[in-house]
């Protein structure tokens, strides 16, 4: 009887072992066949950008702004700021899997936006299980968007979103997240602003075909405190439904002379409440001006 218990026991132990070994195999594999994709993106976002059309924020350009941006840019930067050309972005934060609940996961990225032509790469790794992440692309590169989870890097969890839907919705991100890199959203780098109200007002950016027209809310101090667009595709139920979206900004701190929000949540504003679904901490932010070339 023991010896037959010991022989289950060391079959199982190899069972056990084998498909350890099997899925550390997946998620080495994964892992590099990622960081390959990962880096095609880059290679792209890379290959379109375009010249700066000026080293420095002159003040003078404030002329005729609505009051609050006038504030806003007064309270963020200095005269005669090098004007951002991209930025390296590293996150930590919760992503919150269940559209009609809660189940937040943590998760690490690594973002790299180029601010001509407008675009960025959000690399992410949201921890699921012990030994078991997705992988997320969530980018904007030449006009085209780009959402692509996947388990282990190899499984694709991505729903259907049409180009241009996709394309608007990636661009809407861009542009909201522009109060991390703040003189991507002065006038000579192509941003309208309308004004609304003593405390907010709209900003508009348009890249070719696509374009993104958001309402701004600024604080008592001047800074961005909400931006909100009417109609962002949201995939409800695998359908893509046009959905209020709104990103909260906070915890400004200065690097490089300017004020950022270092921490950030995204929610989709729904008929039946506010849903939360990201929120996220910038860990470190390397900026590149036209005179540099950072990594």
């Amino acid at each position: 009887m023991e010896t037959t218990v010991n022989w289950i026991l060391f079959w199982a132990g190899l069972a056990v072992g084998s498909i350890t070994a099997i899925a550390a195999g997946l998620a080495a594999y994964g892992a590099a066949r990622w960081a390959d994709s990962t880096r095609a993106l880059l290679f792209r976002l890379e290959g379109n950008r375009l010249p700066a059309t000026t080293s420095q924020y002159d003040a003078d350009e404030l002329e005729g702004l609505p009051a609050p941006v006038k504030r806003y840019f007064r309270s963020v930067l200095k005269d005669g700021q090098p004007i951002i050309a991209a930025a390296t972005v590293e996150h930590v934060g919760t992503f919150n899997l269940n559209p009609a609940g809660e189940q937040w996961k943590p998760f690490t990225s690594k973002q790299r936006v180029v601010t001509r032509r407008p675009g960025f790469v959000w690399n992410a790794r949201v921890a699921m299980a012990p030994g078991i992440a997705v992988y997320v692309h969530d980018a904007y590169v030449d006009g085209e968007g780009i959402l692509n989870p996947a388990i282990l890097g190899l499984f694709s969890l991505a729903g259907h979103i049409d180009a241009r839907d996709l394309a608007q919705g990636e661009f809407v991100r861009f542009l909201a997240e522009s109060a991390w890199y703040p003189t991507a959203l002065l006038p000579s780098q192509g941003v309208h602003w309308e004004a609304v109200d003593e405390h907010s007002a709209s900003a508009t950016l348009v890249d070719g075909k696509v374009g993104a027209t958001m309402l701004v809310s600024f604080n008592e101090a001047g800074l961005i405190e909400s931006v909100r667009v009417e109609a962002r595709a949201a995939l409800v139920d695998n359908i893509v439904v046009p959905t209020p979206w709104e990103g909260r900004m906070s915890n400004y701190q200065e690097r490089d002379g300017m004020m950022v929000a270092l921490t950030a949540e995204a929610s989709w504003l729904r008929p039946d409440g506010r849903k939360p679904y990201w929120r996220g901490t910038i860990t470190s932010i390397a900026y590149e001006f036209p005179s540099s070339r950072a990594c």
